[in-house]
């Protein structure tokens, strides 16, 4: 198919906001019941062959191993335990509301109980509605919805290529349910210190120095999808470093600024693919520069760390 298909944010914006809830209930069952990782790691989605997965979770807590898929082709949510069991339901014709019951109804079936502390929005405008009540969110366009997934699907792989090229410490490239985008994150190991009001979800994800990379589908405030590079802490004058391609720009956002390369800007290079990792690989090369990284020893060309395999006969 078509690299990187047309998506615009305003074809999809209803979908788009229903499929936000929809994960951020399952989200927040993976949250409940997976292992802790260090930059909360073990929160994201992952990628599979037909959606998105939470990845095998459970038995530390004495429940039973378990994991939950959203199929974007066949438009179905499934919940699978360990012994093979499985329960779905579809996801077209669903409020939020009943996508939470149906949930609930399905670990239920299959014997999986899950406390989930705050069954409520996270970050989002109707963040004190319960899920429970949410009838205002129904809309759920399947070809959209499949659309989506297969955008994902080839930042992914993308993001897959351009984290390759890193041998210090690299987060996954998973796809965050909170605020709907993909990314991976390179990290320097610098520890960084944060203010004591600083909220527990930030002091984790930012407990070291970073440059992160990723895609987002677009929102009230930057209303087009978009790929997008950032270092945290900034160092000062990075938004004075020139970007590749040529459309990419920094923007300025919440005190800081923000690499972007917009999506339909990308789609219409000679080679997206190859504008986008050259975006990726300028922002971090801008990022690296000012923050004081080891450049030289942290490459890893071709994914391969080992200086004699990497000599070609």
């Amino acid at each position: 198919m078509e690299l990187f298909p047309a998506i615009p944010l305003a074809e999809w914006q209803d979908t788009k906001a229903t499929l936000h809830r929809f994960s951020q209930v399952v989200g927040k069952i993976r949250l409940a019941v997976g292992v802790r990782r260090n930059h909360w790691w073990n929160v994201p989605f992952h990628l599979t062959g037909r959606g998105l997965t939470t990845r095998p979770m459970g038995q530390t807590d004495s429940n039973l191993i378990f994991a939950i898929d959203f199929d974007f082709v066949g438009h179905q949510l499934i919940v699978t335990t360990v012994d093979g069991q499985a329960v779905s339901f579809p996801l077209h014709g669903q409020s939020v509301a009943s996508f939470y019951r149906g949930v609930l109804w399905a670990l239920g079936a299959l014997g999986v109980r899950v406390n989930m502390d705050i069954p409520r929005p996270y970050d989002l405008p109707d963040s004190g509605r319960p899920f429970a009540e949410d009838t205002e969110h129904a809309a759920y366009d399947p070809a959209m919805v499949t659309r989506y997934w297969q955008v994902l699907s080839q930042v992914n792989l993308v993001l897959e290529e351009f984290a390759a090229g890193y041998s210090g410490k690299v987060s996954p490239v998973h796809h965050f349910w909170h605020t709907f985008d993909i990314a991976c994150t390179r990290f320097s190991e610098r520890r960084v210190d944060q203010p004591p009001a600083v909220d527990p979800v930030t002091r984790e994800a930012y407990s070291r120095e970073v440059i992160s990379s990723g895609f987002w589908f677009g929102d009230d405030a930057f209303g087009e999808p978009a790929f997008y590079s950032y270092t945290a802490p900034e160092p000062e004058g990075l938004d004075s470093e020139p970007l590749s391609p040529e459309a990419a720009q920094w923007i300025a956002q919440r005190g800081s600024h923000l690499a972007v390369l917009r999506y339909d800007d990308a789609r219409f290079e000679p080679d997206p693919r190859a504008a986008v990792l050259a975006f990726y690989e300028s922002a971090y090369q801008a990022g690296a520069r000012h923050a004081g990284w080891d450049i030289a020893g942290l490459a890893c060309p071709g994914g391969i760390t080992d200086p004699q395999l990497s000599v070609r006969p």
